[in-house]
């Protein structure tokens, strides 16, 4: 599989989960994350330009966090629903707050 596949595969996954997200009417922080972590999570993403699109990002802000993917997926879910982070067209996550205000 060539990484442009790979990245069109993530940024849909992205998306679906995004959408999933948008219609949660209760958002939780991952299960498992300490509240570091999360404060982690918005460290690692602001450093990576704000935006998280590609497998290349996820996977820089998996190893700068300590988080499983699924876990990085949840928290920019649970970013989205507190409005600190929007839906990147196409799929992704943009944090709005913070650094990245």
């Amino acid at each position: 599989m060539s990484q442009r596949t790979t990245d069109v595969n993530i940024i849909r996954m992205t998306a679906a989960i995004a959408a999933l997200a948008l219609t949660s009417a209760c958002a939780m922080p991952p299960q498992g994350a300490s509240p570091e972590q999360m404060a982690a999570y918005d460290n690692a993403v602001a450093s990576m330009g704000c935006e998280m699109r590609t497998e290349r990002e996820y996977l820089a802000v998996e190893l700068q966090t300590g988080l499983t993917r699924e876990q990085t997926i949840q928290a920019g879910q649970f970013r989205m629903a507190s409005g600190a982070a929007v839906p990147l067209e196409g799929g992704g996550v943009k944090l709005v707050t913070g650094a990245c205000a």
